[in-house]
């Protein structure tokens, strides 16, 4: 198992390294593909002899793999320029927190899919190994390695400049960007598949890329508020499971397990936020993990603002998981009936997510119907992908 500290010092230098492959005149594509190389050789050799400059270090031996790449007559000409243009450079190469963002508005190209993108941030920005990227994602390594490599052939064919894009389009790719890692969280905070509820080691880079982010735009309000967003909710994340694994939904959790240094540092980024009166899709949303962190339980939740915030962000976005949240917090404001009458739009577009049957059988139980609650969880529990969700709708569907 990796020494954490040096793990984490990969993973910082990487992105760094990859940037300055890059601005010496190394395609994207080629660069990242050395810099991988030299990332697994690191962290081989790291645990023995952290270097005084890791970024220095990842550079130096990326530069060798990528020149042993091309070793042949036609690149000599290549090789020599480059080497050249190195020597120039110096050793130790020029490090920036904007070259952590400009490499992630390049892995959130808007030609590549919002899939593959991640993949590819994953990897390029966070530091993390095919293999690594593949296990978070559940998926094969054939088919993210594929996927990462598409997604470069993309990049690269687009001609862009190593840099943030000019005017408007920065705009358009940072919204990219933080959908991105809103991704790559939620997939940590609530895997799709396999046996356990959650992924930390996701959720935890989704966290660590939104702070670079939030450090190089300290003033866009939504990416600040999806830094709290991610703060907020992840503050819970000790008290959503037992020690065996099992979910525990919100009305049962042991609210003394959050983490209140969490809960108070998104309240501080999501204030500052909110005072640039810019709402946005992250701050609604943030907002709304607020009231449900600093209720003292859960009867005590301000359910009437909360479903006032899911009324302004379904005002912006037309998306039924919000509606179905929406639901949930109307159940417990307007009553039952009103719920139902919310979740009934939601019938065919939700029909095979285990997560409106769910809701369904929370409201039916809420009103002591306990068959029509028991059938709607047995429902969920067939549909859920999530072992843990599973087996927690399982019990909920057995309970007299």
């Amino acid at each position: 198992m990796t020494d954490p500290a040096v793990e984490r010092a990969v993973r910082d230098a990487g992105p760094h390294a990859v940037s300055a492959m890059v601005r010496s005149g190394v395609p994207f594509a080629d660069a990242e593909d050395a810099v991988q190389e030299a990332v697994m050789i690191a962290l081989e050799k790291w645990p023995a002899d952290l270097p005084a400059s890791p970024v220095g270090w990842l550079v130096r031996v990326a530069q060798r793999r990528h020149i042993a790449r091309h070793r042949t007559d036609s690149a000599r000409s290549r090789r020599e320029s480059l080497a050249a243009a190195w020597s120039e450079r110096g050793a130790e190469p020029i490090r920036s927190v904007d070259d952590t963002l400009t490499l992630i508005t390049m892995c959130c190209h808007p030609a590549i899919t919002p899939v593959s993108a991640v993949a590819l941030t994953l990897r390029a920005v966070g530091g993390l190994t095919t293999r690594e990227v593949a296990d978070a994602l559940l998926q094969p390594e054939a088919t993210i390695a594929q996927r990462i490599s598409r997604a470069k052939t993309t990049i690269t064919a687009s001609g862009e400049p190593f840099g943030p894009p000019d005017g408007g389009a920065f705009d358009l790719r940072l919204a990219s960007v933080l959908q991105v890692i809103y991704l790559i969280f939620n997939e940590g905070h609530a895997t799709t598949e396999g046996p356990a509820l959650t992924r930390a080691d996701l959720c935890d880079e989704a966290v660590r890329l939104a702070r670079q982010v939030h450090d190089v735009v300290p003033d866009h309000a939504e990416a600040a508020g999806l830094l709290a967003l991610m703060l907020l909710t992840d503050a819970r994340r000790a008290a959503r499971t037992s020690p065996g694994g099992e979910l525990i939904a919100l009305d049962e959790q042991d609210r003394t397990l959050w983490n209140r240094a969490r809960i108070t540092e998104g309240l501080t980024i999501l204030t500052r936020a909110l005072g640039q009166h810019r709402m946005g899709e992250y701050q609604l949303l943030a907002s709304i993990a607020a009231l449900h962190d600093q209720a003292p339980t859960y009867a005590d939740t301000d359910w009437d603002r909360i479903v006032a915030l899911y009324d302004r962000l379904a005002a912006q976005r037309d998306n039924p998981m919000v509606e179905l949240s929406r639901a949930v917090a109307v159940a417990h404001s307007h009553g039952v009936e009103a719920a139902r009458a919310a979740l009934e739009p939601l019938a065919r577009r939700l029909a095979d997510h285990h997560r409106y049957h769910a809701v369904i059988g929370h409201v039916a139980a809420l009103v002591g119907d306990v068959e029509a609650a028991r059938t709607a969880y047995a429902v969920a529990a067939r549909l859920a992908t999530n072992d843990a969700e599973r087996r927690h709708l399982e019990r909920k569907a057995a309970q007299p």
